[in-house]
């Protein structure tokens, strides 16, 4: 039961990358792109944390928590030069 619930996440969030990545390139404004980034960079955090669960491997929601720092970083500083510079 449980491995038929994380099976239909995975769909989930790999179809949530899809849609995002259609975004990310169709996106009519640089903020849509930004978002879609980020929405991306968030489900692909939880693909690892998935991965580290399946393989029984801690290590990687190390790596998933770099991963996630490291993003948020990005959006703040490609954020904060869309508003007013840097």
């Amino acid at each position: 039961m449980v491995d038929l619930i994380l099976n239909i996440a995975l769909f989930i969030m790999l179809a949530g990358i899809l849609l995002t990545l259609v975004r990310f390139i169709k996106g009519p404004s640089v903020v849509d792109r930004v978002i879609s980034f980020d929405v991306m960079s968030i489900v692909s955090i939880a693909l690892i944390a998935m991965i580290a669960h399946s393989v029984f491997r801690v290590i990687y929601l190390d790596v998933a928590l770099i991963y996630g720092l490291l993003s948020f970083l990005g959006v703040l500083i490609v954020s904060r030069y869309l508003e007013r510079g840097l």
